[in-house]
């Protein structure tokens, strides 16, 4: 067997004279031979931190502790307590989790095993699936190897020498991801005791530093490599956190976020299904759409004023698409159909549009524009389609339809800055309107490698965002509004900012964005004439706000538990019957309830009132009158909100005149207020 390059606790090589500088977080640089490694480093700074170190980071990579330095960097080290550490703690379960299965029943073959959002998982081979009953005997193993606090060593193998190792242990998978590797990339294989695996790493410094605050969650199928043609995997996914308290707090948040699933609400109460025959759009329920309709018509009273509705066509000929680039990079997303007609001429290729700002750049061609036209702001609830594929899709989260509240805003340079100002307003009050009022977090995403656009222009639009996004930190000192930096994170075309808002639960939900292009106004050669009579083209500012309105309503259905408030409520008032004696006035009831603008049904059933409270409870209907005979004399009413086992009696009259105000839209109430 060839020789081995070993980087491990036990295996520290003599370091070389040659200095390296590496920089402290506190600004203090010291020199340290070439080749030192973390481990030594943090050790002469204090046994104790190198005891409570797990990994170090350099030049803000992580990097397994036991690494020798090579050049200089700014160091910094990372214990188990560091958020950072969070995604070595999973990844080092993984290892753990392979080794339990393995050790339990010899003969499974192991494939991959990353670390993805709030877990890990792996990846078996084996005759017989598991199931979720064998998780008690692989936590089990995986307590006992965590116990024995084996060191993580890190040792640099030979391409041919893997292969063989691997072929040998009957691993046949391992073989072909080795294969996979690029020539010019190390093989790494990290050892846990006897047990060993091939990885790129970083790890902790052993299997003890994981700690116990893991569990195993569900089982599902997996083709190798995500092929149908290849053979079926078992994969075993698992979550694990630095402390018991934060994986309790994971559990309870998933047994919440089970009770709130859309999906199954969506159902309960009503508002939408999906079928087999149309896989990946909504046959939105009467409820539904009236949900729907009531934020688009919120939607549509915010731009009134501000922006023109406009309607561009579903279906264009691809010449459009190719002049936007959509056909050419993102084709695989579009729904394409060529034109049934005899004659050659008619034999054209169309798409679905996946988005709207190409036709919108068409509106705005449409006869000529002055810089005095400017800024001109087009807004479109604009149905579009996109493939996704079929296990991506989930609900209203992820379909293959949905309707964009979208807008592009046509402006001159000197506008931006107000225009996005403008737009975060917006935003920003619309979320609190619709009870998103904390916790929010605004991200500007800079210049990518890739991109179009003179660097000047660039600088001018990343300035312009920096000014905008200080802003926003100055109001979110009292809004608890968070604001970063994506570096290199922006679109090709310009710099973005993505806004991110926290449900009731602590989910957080990318929705709105604001993107400055400077690509397709030029691709269609859009222009406008500006004051020195020269031809301009115009900057183009994309903006959604919901987003899809197909996954802001999962959103609010699951931050809500269904349980909307009266004005976004599908069914504000439901109208029901002590006895038979009522039904006339019961009739009057949600008669004068509807003339007063209010969503109303009511229920004249031969059932007993406590059964039909119980029964619209959970159609989560927000407030119900009750009337007897003796309201029914009275001209009054009895109260009863959902949540609530308290009755109010009320007067006909104030109990509606109460519901309409309280049903009444956010915006409208300010501005009434305002006049």
């Amino acid at each position: 067997m060839t020789e081995k390059f070993v980087f491990g606790l036990a295996n520290l090589r003599p370091v070389e004279s040659q200095p390296i500088t590496l920089t402290f977080p506190d600004g203090a640089a010291r020199q340290y031979p070439k080749n030192t490694t973390g481990f030594e480093i943090a050790k002469a700074i204090s046994p104790s931190l190198a005891k409570r170190t797990v990994a170090m980071a350099l030049d803000g990579e992580l990097a397994d502790l036991n690494d020798p330095i090579t050049q200089d960097a700014r160091i910094e080290f990372v214990s188990r307590e560091d958020p950072r550490a969070l995604e070595l703690i999973r990844h080092d379960a993984a290892h753990v989790l392979a080794e339990a299965v393995q050790s339990l029943w010899p003969g499974t073959q192991v494939t991959i095993g990353p670390v993805i959002e709030n877990g890990f998982y792996y990846d078996f081979f084996r005759n017989e699936p598991f199931t979720p009953e064998d998780f008690a005997a692989i936590e089990k193993k995986m307590r006992e190897i965590i116990a024995r606090d084996a060191p993580f060593t890190k040792e640099i193998w030979t391409r041919d020498e893997t292969k063989q190792v691997f072929r040998d242990k009957g691993e046949l998978f391992k073989v072909e991801l080795v294969d996979a590797i690029p020539e010019d990339q190390t093989i790494r294989i990290y050892k846990q005791g006897e047990w060993f695996d091939l990885c790129r790493g970083p790890h902790m410094t052993s299997t003890g530093k994981i700690g116990n605050a893991f569990k195993l969650m569900k089982v599902a199928g997996a083709y190798w490599r995500g092929d149908s043609k290849n053979p079926m995997l078992t994969r075993i996914y698992g979550t694990a956190f630095a402390r018991q308290e934060e994986l309790d707090a994971y559990l309870k948040q998933l047994e919440e976020a089970e009770k709130r699933d859309h999906r199954r609400l969506g159902r309960e109460l009503d508002l939408f299904h999906f079928q087999e025959e149309g896989p990946g759009v909504v046959f939105w329920h009467a409820k539904g759409w009236t949900l729907f309709q009531t934020v688009v018509a919120y939607m549509r009273r915010r731009l009134s004023g501000e922006y023109d509705e406009v309607n561009a066509p579903q279906i264009l000929d691809k010449v459009l698409w190719e002049t936007s680039g959509h056909w050419d990079w993102y084709r695989e997303n579009m729904f394409a159909a060529q034109s049934a007609g005899d004659e050659a001429e008619d034999k054209r290729w169309f798409a679905l549009k996946p988005m709207n700002c190409p036709g919108h750049v068409q509106l705005f061609k449409h006869g000529l524009k002055s810089y005095r036209d400017l800024p001109l702001r087009l807004a479109e609830f604009g149905v579009v389609h996109r493939y996704e594929p079929s296990g991506a899709m989930h609900g209203l989260m992820r379909v293959r339809g949905f309707t964009q509240d979208d807008a592009h805003i046509f402006c001159t340079e000197d506008q931006l800055a107000a225009e996005c100002l403008k737009i975060n307003e917006l935003i920003l009050s619309t979320y609190a309107d619709f009870g998103f009022e904390g916790d929010l977090t605004v991200k500007l995403s800079t210049r990518p490698e890739k991109r179009v656009g003179s660097d000047e222009l660039w600088d001018h639009a990343e300035r312009v965002m920096a000014t905008v996004l200080r802003e926003i930190e100055t109001q979110g000192h009292n809004h608890r509004i968070k604001t970063e930096i994506n570096p290199g994170e922006g679109a090709f075309y310009g710099p973005k900012f993505e806004y991110v808002l926290r449900d009731a639960i602590g989910r957080d939900w990318q929705c709105g964005t604001t993107q400055v292009d400077f690509n397709l106004p030029e691709r269609f050669g859009a222009f406008y004439i500006d004051a020195d009579g020269a031809k301009k083209p115009p900057v183009m500012v994309h903006r959604a706000i919901c987003g899809s309105m197909e996954r802001f309503i999962g959103i609010l259905i699951e931050h809500f538990a269904g349980h909307f408030p009266l004005w976004l409520a599908p069914t504000q008032v439901m109208v029901t019957t002590i006895t038979s004696e009522g039904d006339h006035y019961a009739e009057q009831v949600a008669a004068a309830a509807r003339r007063a603008g209010l969503r109303v049904e009511i229920d004249l059933r031969n059932e007993k009132i406590n059964y039909k409270v119980r029964e619209h409870s959970l159609a989560k209907i927000p407030a119900l009158l009750v009337v007897g005979k003796k309201e029914a004399e009275g001209r009054s009413v009895s109260v009863r909100r959902l949540g609530s086992e308290r009755q109010t009696v009320l007067p006909l009259d104030e109990a509606i005149a109460a519901l309409v105000d309280e049903a009444t839209p956010p915006d409208i109430k300010r501005a009434r207020a305002a006049h």
